[in-house]
């Protein structure tokens, strides 16, 4: 099986390909972002996470507390099911679920997407660990990955491909997650982090799975 950096690469070289201008234009926006640093207060390691309860697709709300109460928590940010980039990462991490539950850790994963039937019918809805709606990316912006998305990619969204944040996210139309990862012992204690503000990239789950075993 493909490791996911093959897989986001392939996406990223069919972009090019498919819409050079289009990825030129990221790669400009993802540039700046970084030489602002773009994700520099995002949660650091030995870090306590903040407290937070989420609602699921079925409107049921999770605790962030009573999660770790059973384990460790691998909580990742994603910005949503319209994105190419987070499906492939996040049907990795269920391919990964078993050896995660195995390792007495439990998988959450948030985005702003708000949480009605419709969203219990898609694919990462169907997975088989939590998901949580961040709607107003408060939480995402308690963890310092909170992200105002310029309007060129704002724009490729409504035009290019149809989608309404502002619905999708129930009022939300400009601030998404920047894909991060976060693993936190039991005690709430970050100890491993990935941030990174090319939402292109991601980070691999061996790493996740290798940093599970040093805690257990």
């Amino acid at each position: 099986m493909n490791t996911l950096k093959e897989q986001t690469d392939a996406k990223i070289a069919m972009g090019r390909k498919n819409n050079p201008d289009f990825m030129k234009g990221v790669d400009a926006i993802i540039l700046k972002a970084k030489e602002f640093q773009e994700g520099k207060n995002a949660l650091k390691i030995d870090e306590k996470a903040p407290h937070f309860e989420l609602p699921n697709a079925q409107g049921k709300l999770i605790s962030l507390s009573k999660v770790l109460e059973k384990g460790p928590v691998v909580l990742t940010f994603y910005r949503g099911s319209w994105c190419p980039y987070c499906n492939l990462q996040l049907r990795a991490l269920q391919a990964k679920l078993n050896e995660i539950h195995a390792l007495g850790a439990t998988l959450i994963a948030i985005s702003p997407e708000v949480p009605d039937g419709s969203l219990s019918e898609n694919e990462i809805h169907k997975m088989e660990f939590t998901v949580l709606s961040d709607q107003d990316a408060k939480v995402a912006s308690q963890y310092g990955v909170a992200w105002e998305v310029p309007e060129f990619l704002i724009a490729h969204m409504r035009v290019d491909r149809n989608l309404d944040l502002i619905k999708i996210n129930n009022g939300n139309g400009n601030i998404l997650p920047i894909p991060a990862t976060f693993v936190l012992g039991s005690d709430g204690i970050v100890k491993w982090s990935y941030v990174n503000v090319d939402y292109r990239t991601r980070s691999e789950p061996d790493q996740i799975l290798e940093v599970l075993k040093s805690l257990s």
